[in-house]
């Protein structure tokens, strides 16, 4: 890769941490279709990885406030999920997963327009975290899913249950990627060059916080998002 796409990743790295911060979510559906254009061979596992870093930060932060039982209930369902996303990175063509970030992302768009909220049930819970692991393993994009059934949480419970619960599941998904030989020492070094770029995403969010009510922060997720999944659609549609 050239400088310059360098700097687009780690800027695109420095808001998707912010974001994933700021709201317990976002990170892979801001950050995959950008990283995607440029080079769609660093996906899913290098962001799967600052992700990880990301989430053991919120974590921490926000340990008091995490809903422990409900988080169990959605990992009961990440396991068997992520199994199956790890196969489909193993089967699968770059270009192939590419479409698959984009059917991804838009799919999280439209439900989130459409305001459907299912509730916290058990059944929900594990359904929910069989469909992140599927789609983080596989796309690097699992929070759709888990912030439609944790939407009602707000403040430090959304952002440190979310982040509970990507902590295990990233470290799950990881650990399914690498024994199906889908991680590669480009995505290691590139996650390493990245790590600054997440530690001052977050840094910032703490004072972004302040200033982003619910409403603004989830109007700059879908928009980003839907702004990514435009430019990789286009990109996709050229190489053809």
């Amino acid at each position: 890769m050239t400088g310059a796409e360098y700097a687009v990743i780690a800027g695109i790295i420095f808001l998707a941490a912010c974001l994933q911060a700021s709201s317990g979510f976002g990170m892979g559906m801001l950050a995959a279709p950008v990283i995607a254009i440029i080079d769609p061979a660093l996906l899913p596992a290098t962001l799967i990885l600052l992700a990880l870093l990301v989430t053991v930060m919120v974590t921490v932060t926000e340990r008091q406030s995490l809903d422990l039982r409900g988080t169990g209930w959605a990992l009961a369902g990440r396991l068997p999920g992520s199994i199956v996303g790890a196969w489909l990175v193993a089967v699968s063509s770059k270009e192939g997963l590419a479409w698959v970030v984009v059917a991804v992302v838009l799919t999280g768009l439209v439900l989130a327009g459409r305001g459907w909220a299912p509730r916290p049930r058990r059944v929900n819970l594990i359904a929910a975290g069989a469909a992140s692991g599927i789609m983080g393993t596989a796309t690097s994009i699992g929070g759709p899913p888990m912030a439609l059934v944790w939407q009602g949480h707000e403040g430090p419970r959304l952002r440190g249950t979310m982040s509970a619960f990507f902590m295990v599941g990233s470290t799950i998904s990881m650990t399914m990627l690498w024994l199906a030989g889908a991680v590669t020492p480009q995505m290691l070094v590139l996650a390493l060059w990245m790590v600054p770029a997440v530690v001052a995403g977050y840094a910032a969010s703490r004072y972004v916080n302040r200033f982003l009510n619910p409403r603004r922060l989830k109007a700059l997720a879908l928009g980003a998002s839907a702004l990514g999944s435009v430019l990789l659609i286009l990109q996709l549609l050229l190489a053809a």
